[in-house]
């Protein structure tokens, strides 16, 4: 029996490489986008590592990207809080308005470039501006991780993948055999 087709676009796919078109208001309101954010929603929810996703990621070539509630946890944060994390946060039409000026290299991993990881040197705060599901407008300001994905998903959104940024790429099991190796214990970074 041949193995199900994966549901996230991997890297080569024409569609990551799109600039995403702006949804509008009707848009948005639409059962087709609404579609799209629930079934956004489970597959994110089906990564064990995955905090984002962005929707060319799933061949829809449209400004729209979703933050998994885990990532809006603290590291503090306790395991009943972490099995009932926030909800998901659907940010459509997304735009960087500001980005701090210190940088710092972080572990950058995508569900659409599967087996491999990078350092992606990212803001280490951002602000955006989006729409949420009914339309209305709101502000998120982002750290530390919270900002790397904002960063990363509205790269999606432009065509970008973050091994163009990305000043150092390692295959994931040699860097999961060095983990075990060297740093028993320590957690996984995180995807979007």
């Amino acid at each position: 029996m041949p193995a199900a087709k994966e549901e996230i676009v991997q890297i080569g796919e024409n569609v990551l490489r799109e600039k995403a078109t702006p949804l509008s208001k009707k848009d948005i309101a639409s059962p087709k986008i609404r579609a799209l954010i629930a079934r956004m929603k489970k597959l994110l929810k089906q990564e064990k590592y995955g905090v984002g996703l962005a929707a060319p990621q799933v061949g829809a070539s449209v400004r729209l990207f979703i933050v998994s509630g885990r990532a809006f946890l603290p590291d503090s944060a306790t395991e009943e809080e972490q099995k009932n994390p926030p909800p998901d946060k659907v940010f459509i039409n997304p735009e960087l308005v500001r980005t701090s000026k210190t940088k710092r290299e972080m572990a950058e991993g995508c569900l659409s470039v599967r087996g491999k990881y990078g350092t992606v040197l990212r803001s280490e705060k951002a602000t955006v501006r989006a729409q949420d599901e009914q339309g209305e407008a709101f502000t998120y300001h982002g750290s530390e991780l919270v900002a790397h994905i904002f960063q990363h998903e509205c790269d999606h959104l432009d065509g970008v993948l973050y091994v163009d940024k990305a000043v150092k790429l390692e295959d994931e099991k040699e860097k999961e055999d060095l983990r075990k190796k060297y740093h028993p214990g320590k957690k996984e970074k995180a995807r979007s």
